[in-house]
């Protein structure tokens, strides 16, 4: 599962050519190793090199609809896993999302097998069905394992912030539009969960700044046309976020967790000790002061999970029995599977070494509020969602993101009242909306809001990605 605690599991070069010139020193070629087939390319305007399995049969088994599954080497002994899935409709002109799971340093393959993918696991099957509610109903999604170490990546870990993980999400980008260039000019957005409030606005807001130099000429590289971002139970911001833990804690929809007499223990915490450790990590912005700032903080959240026995991702379950079934991960265990994927490397779902190099530097209390203002400023469809069952980022502290933002219609966004959410007439939660910016409360859901609401969840995304605010069907 990924993780946003602060305690419990709690750059990269990238000016790319894209001339005709360069183009025509790409090499591509057939390589046949341990009885598997691998297209690969070389990519002459980064020196990287995308080693993939073409239609490995493995997940996605609608017929006709390709998927590409393998890795591409953003620098020297870094190899960053990829799985692309086409479209099931119109994938000639549908656009292209990619999907990356939070931790930080959890693996997309979450989203993937128990979320949004093309097949999921049903009743404690041991293999896959196909998901209908899959992303890839509306567009080709590409699911992404970074950093370096995460999933079927592997290799040298660089990264040790949510900053330096951006540059080389672009590079991947860059040489998978060399490799695929029918999908340089499509619309393009970005989807993350969890961990994903500090990917998500660093991600894209990364992407603007590169596309900017691209217009201007101080950077080379394909401009990427983003025009979506989308967040579901996002961690981005301590000092609004720590507080919703002990609200929640103390009333929500499911389950009473503290009493009155932690509450105002826990308060007390918050305003003497986690609150001023938040305002000097981002006063200073010093490594020490920000992970003194994790830790403090972190002592709220542990306080609050010993107070019960819960789920952290979903209220409802009990701790020693988390939710979902982590079925997908024993699938990724089988050799035959791991073959016929292409994968080289033995499935890591989080582990230790990436989160401890973003812990190293304190990254967890680091506010990107104001990188998803800016992103939202920019004009794309941004939505962020938010399952109500979820502790761990629950919707308390999102919403209280949500009308923090800075744009122009920050105050009417602020004073609007929430709405009901329909999907074919059936209430599924509460939403807001002004310009292109939308938040929605999900019923019924844990922290993988897909998992639990896949038709709420797929409708969210095709109107996000069709550049609409939600709303109701």
């Amino acid at each position: 599962m990924q993780i946003l605690s602060h305690t419990l599991l709690l750059s990269a070069a990238c000016g790319l050519a894209a001339s005709a010139a360069v183009n025509l020193q790409d090499k591509r070629s057939i390589v046949k190793r341990d009885g598997v087939t691998y297209n690969v390319f070389e990519h002459a305007a980064t020196g990287a090199k995308m080693e993939f399995v073409k239609n490995s049969g493995i997940c996605e088994t609608t017929p006709g609809v390709n998927q590409y599954s393998g890795y591409l080497s953003v620098g020297d002994n870094m190899n960053m896993w990829f799985w692309f899935f086409e479209s099931r409709a119109n994938a000639s002109s549908a656009p292209l999302a990619a999907w990356f799971n939070g931790g930080p340093g959890c693996s997309s393959m979450i989203g993937l097998f128990q979320e949004n993918g093309p097949c999921h696991f049903v009743n404690g099957e041991k293999k896959p069905s196909l998901n209908k509610y899959s992303f890839n109903e509306y567009a080709n999604v590409l699911y992404v394992d970074q950093p370096i170490g995460v999933g079927f990546s592997y290799g040298t870990d660089d990264v040790t912030s949510t900053k330096t993980a951006a540059p080389y999400v672009w590079k991947l980008l860059q040489a998978f539009y060399a490799q695929f260039p029918q999908y340089e000019n499509r619309d393009f957005g970005i989807f993350t969960e969890s961990y994903g409030g500090h990917y998500g606005p660093e991600f894209a807001y990364h992407i603007q700044e590169q596309n900017e130099g691209i217009k201007n000429g101080s950077v080379e590289g394909e401009k990427i046309n983003l025009v979506a971002l989308g967040i579901n139970n996002g961690w981005f911001d301590t000092k609004l976020q720590e507080g919703a833990y002990i609200d929640y804690a103390y009333k929500n929809s499911y389950k009473q967790i503290i009493d009155d007499s932690q509450r105002s223990s826990l308060e007390d915490s918050l305003k003497n000790d986690c609150l001023p450790a938040v305002e000097q990590c981002l006063s200073s912005g010093s490594d020490s002061d920000c992970q003194d700032a994790s830790s403090t903080c972190g002592d709220i959240e542990n306080t609050i999970i010993q107070a019960a026995d819960f789920d952290v991702y979903d209220v409802r379950e009990p701790s020693d029995d988390p939710y979902p079934p982590a079925t997908y991960s024993s699938y990724l265990a089988d050799s035959s599977v791991v073959k016929a994927i292409g994968a080289k490397s033995t499935y890591q779902e989080c582990p230790n070494g990436p989160y401890n190099k973003f812990a190293s530097t304190g990254d967890n209390p680091r506010s990107f509020l104001s990188e998803l203002s800016s992103v939202v400023k920019s004009g794309i469809q941004v939505l962020v969602w938010a399952g109500d069952a979820d502790w761990i980022c629950n919707y308390i502290g999102v919403q209280r993101v949500a009308e923090a933002v800075e744009f122009d219609g920050s105050s009417q966004f602020s004073n609007a009242t929430l709405k009901p959410y329909t999907v074919n007439g059936t209430k599924k939660g509460e939403y807001k909306s002004v310009d292109n910016f939308s938040y929605l409360r999900v019923y019924g859901a844990g922290h993988e809001v897909p998992y639990y609401q896949p038709a709420v969840s797929l409708q969210v995304f095709k109107q996000t990605m069709q550049q609409q605010a939600i709303k109701s069907t």
